[in-house]
């Protein structure tokens, strides 16, 4: 088990859990409007680096 990113309410990460990393359709919708209206940014361009481990 984990926790929903959203709500933290505990929730399944399984392939059976078909919101996951979310709880529910809500939680997921209201993640997605988030990023929609820019409430959510990424602070700058990804670079190759950042996809790479030390």
């Amino acid at each position: 088990m984990h926790r929903c990113p959203r709500c933290e309410k505990e929730c399944s990460n399984s392939k059976d859990n078909s919101y996951r990393p979310f709880c529910s359709q809500k939680c997921k919708l209201i993640d997605f409007g988030t990023w929609a209206n820019e409430e959510n940014i990424i602070s700058r361009p990804a670079k190759s680096e950042d996809f790479y481990e030390d």
